[in-house]
């Protein structure tokens, strides 16, 4: 469970890892013969708003949220290493292994389900380059803030959404959704960046602590 401010999401196993990694077959015009195909889709859970709107597959909002995931787990995950495969990744459980379903959402959705996918990565054994860690941070009221509520994401103000491989200080997806001044916008991004270098010691810690007991039930 992933849970940045009031946002919640949730992971979870349906099939074995072959499900999440597999080889691409009878659509040789897909596959990719030096790397594997990262492949991810969104949707959100009709009571996870106020609107209760239900969102289907494939409308605008979930193939620009899918598209957004892609590309930053296209910079996490170590492709070359499985050329014509194809890696699945499904925000809200649809037909693959990793099962991310967004419960509720109050602002900063891209961030926890970027979060709650790498603990899913993960935990299937996907080899990657460095944690993902993601936040978002806007400017509001003079003063930049990190992990923005829906509240504060209303307001009007500059926004923008940072995806981070905290290792190598390396940005895997950076997007902002209005101007912002020059003088700003290091305030905004710094913000961000602290934020998700602090999410990153949270999930260290939780990956190390899995590690653990997962090595006293194995008897390693």
């Amino acid at each position: 469970m992933s849970l940045p401010g009031h946002t919640k999401c949730r992971t979870e196993y349906i099939r074995p890892k072959t499900a999440l990694l597999r080889k691409i077959r009878g659509s040789r015009s897909r596959a990719l013969p030096d790397r594997a195909l990262v492949n991810c889709q969104y949707s959100s859970a009709t009571f996870s708003t106020g609107e209760r709107k239900r969102r289907p597959h494939g409308d605008r909002k979930s193939c620009e949220m899918g598209l957004q995931l892609r590309q930053t787990f296209e910079a996490a995950i170590l492709t070359q290493l499985h050329p014509r495969s194809q890696i699945d990744i499904y925000v809200q459980p649809l037909r693959g292994v990793v099962s991310l379903q967004v419960l509720q959402a109050d602002g900063g959705t891209y961030a926890a389900c970027v979060n709650a996918a790498t603990l899913a990565v993960l935990d299937a054994g996907i080899p990657m380059r460095d944690f993902v860690c993601a936040c978002s941070a806007g400017f509001v009221d003079g003063t930049a803030l990190a992990d923005l509520s829906h509240v504060e994401e209303a307001a009007g103000g500059p926004q923008l959404a940072l995806a981070l491989l905290p290792a190598s200080g390396q940005i895997a997806l950076l997007e902002m959704d209005a101007r912002l001044h020059e003088d700003h916008l290091e305030w905004v991004l710094e913000a961000a960046a602290q934020a998700a270098r602090d999410v990153h010691t949270l999930l260290d810690r939780v990956v190390r602590q899995h590690v653990h007991e997962a090595s006293i039930l194995l008897g390693d």
